[in-house]
C-alpha cells in the first residue's frame, strides 16, 4: 500500500504539506505552462517526463528572474495588507500569465527577421512553416508515380503538423488540365487525402 510520506534523515516528511505544495505551484506550474503553451505554437518531440521537470523548474526560475524587480517592489509596498485583491491578482499575473507572454517574447525572438542568422528557426519543418499560417492556397500535388492531384486548400482543409507524419486533405479536388492548371473542380467532389509517402513535391499558387 502507498504511504503519501518519504523518509529523509531518518524522519518521515509529508508530502502533501503546505508548503511543498507551494514550492511545486511557485517552481514548477510557470514552467510547466510555458512548456505546453510553446509546444502548441512549435510542435516538437515529446520528452519524458523527468526531462520537462527540469526544463519546467529552469524556465520558473526564468520567469522570477525577470519579475524579480516588480515582485520586490510589490512586497516592499505592502500591497498585500493594502489592496488584498490586487495583491492575489498579481500573483495569479506571475504564477499563471506572465509564463505565456515569455513564450510570446521568445517566439518573436526566434522568428523576427534580425535574429533568423543567430538561432534556428523553432519550426521544425517548411512543411509547418508553411501551413501553421493558415493561408487558403490553390495545390497541385506531384506524386512519385508521375500522376497529379490538385484542388483548394482553405478553411475546411487540413495538413498534418509535426511530429506526425505530412499528410494533407484538400477540401476541394480540381481536374488538371493538359498545360499543368486546375482548370474545374471535380463534380460532386468531397476532398482528396495525400500521404507523405506518395509525393513528390508540391505547388503552391496564391488564393484568390
Amino acid at each position: 500500500m502507498s504511504d503519501e510520506r518519504t523518509i529523509y534523515g531518518g524522519e518521515r516528511l509529508d508530502i502533501w504539506q503546505t508548503d511543498k505544495i507551494f514550492l511545486f505551484i511557485a517552481f514548477v506550474i510557470p514552467g510547466f505552462l510555458s512548456i505546453k503553451f510553446y509546444q502548441l505554437i512549435f510542435p516538437g518531440t515529446i520528452r519524458n517526463a523527468s526531462d520537462q521537470l527540469i526544463d519546467a523548474i529552469a524556465y520558473s526560475c526564468i520567469n522570477y528572474a525577470l519579475l524579480f524587480w516588480l515582485i520586490i517592489y510589490v512586497e516592499n509596498a505592502d500591497l498585500r495588507h493594502v489592496y488584498p485583491a490586487l495583491y492575489y491578482l498579481f500573483y495569479v499575473f506571475v504564477l499563471f500569465v506572465s509564463p505565456f507572454l515569455l513564450v510570446l517574447g521568445w517566439k518573436w525572438l526566434r522568428t523576427h527577421e534580425k535574429f533568423k542568422g543567430s538561432a534556428p528557426h523553432p519550426t521544425p519543418k517548411p512543411w509547418d512553416f508553411v501551413f501553421k499560417q493558415a493561408k487558403p492556397f490553390w495545390i497541385i500535388v506531384y506524386l512519385k508515380n508521375g500522376n497529379k492531384v490538385g484542388g483548394r486548400f482553405a478553411g475546411n482543409s487540413f495538413a498534418s503538423s509535426f511530429p506526425a507524419e505530412e499528410q494533407i486533405y484538400l477540401e476541394e479536388a480540381w481536374i488538371i488540365s493538359e498545360s499543368g492548371v486546375l482548370d474545374r473542380p471535380v463534380k460532386k467532389s468531397a476532398g482528396v487525402l495525400v500521404m507523405a509517402s506518395e509525393i513528390s513535391y508540391m505547388e503552391f499558387s496564391h488564393y484568390t
